[in-house]
């Protein structure tokens, strides 16, 4: 194969992952080979859905249509708001109950062990149940048992996971962040307090370390709060217009791989 093995870093980021699906849109337009998905918090959901075999006209179609009765099941406070109960179920209907070892691309899944402070990547297993680990907001979302860890986002330890795409043989990572923090946002219950913390402290822990991505796509999404799940059609046209603007430097960075490969 006289090209390199692509893969795509899916950040965490609320609804705003809904850009996820416009930068596919425009990677698969142009033909640009995705090799591989790696997918933390939305971006995990993004790709389980896209890899079980929906395409991306399909995947707009269901995004427009998202509403909060579908995942929403409260429960007493322990650990969290929502059970996730009803968004495992969804979750396991979109994927088609598949495994993630029959994703097409391949995809791993980022999860954070809450107990132990660890990364958990998953390669294998249900779809549905790393899914919603991986999308377990600390405090909102009850966190996922898997075996004998306790799960939550993956956003909270590698909130773009470039280095598990690398991790998947990839020799160009094309990154999609985001979570871009909203600047004044309304805060009027306790889960925006978290949602808008979590944004915080995510913005601040990549400003510290930087993403070494071969292209980093950082959707302007500033003006979205993370449970705006109303804007999804402005989200993915955001998401669109701003890989439109990076295809030159995605088709560059194959080119000088493929003079260096010879």
């Amino acid at each position: 194969m006289n090209r390199p093995k692509i893969g795509l870093a899916l950040g965490s980021g609320g609804a705003r992952g809904f850009a996820h699906l416009g930068v596919l849109k425009v990677l698969l337009q142009e033909k640009i080979p995705i090799d591989c998905i790696a997918g933390s918090s939305m971006g995990s959901l993004v790709g389980a859905i896209y890899g079980s075999g929906h395409d991306v006209e399909t995947m707009e179609k269901m995004a427009s249509l998202f509403r909060r009765k579908y995942y929403l099941d409260f429960t007493v406070p322990k650990m969290g708001f929502i059970a996730g109960n009803k968004v495992r179920s969804l979750i396991e209907t979109l994927t088609h109950g598949k495994q993630i070892e029959d994703m097409d691309p391949p995809l791993a899944i980022v999860a954070t062990d809450i107990i132990k402070g660890e990364k958990v990547v998953f390669r294998t297993g249900s779809v549905a149940q790393a899914v919603r680990a991986s999308i377990a907001i600390p405090g909102i979302l009850v966190p996922e048992k898997i075996e004998e860890r306790l799960l939550v986002d993956g956003g909270v330890i590698d909130r773009v996971p470039v280095s598990v795409a690398r991790e998947m043989g990839a020799d160009l990572v094309i990154a999609v962040d985001v979570s871009n923090v909203k600047k004044e946002p309304d805060v009027t219950s306790i889960i925006d307090v978290i949602m808008q913390s979590i944004d915080i402290m995510q913005n601040e822990m990549v400003r510290l370390h930087e993403i070494n991505a071969d292209v980093m796509i950082k959707p302007g999404l500033e003006s979205f709060q993370s449970r705006a799940f109303t804007n999804v059609v402005d989200i993915i046209k955001i998401g669109e217009e701003e890989a439109y603007r990076h295809l030159e430097q995605i088709h560059r960075a194959v080119k000088v791989w493929k003079e260096k490969n010879k």
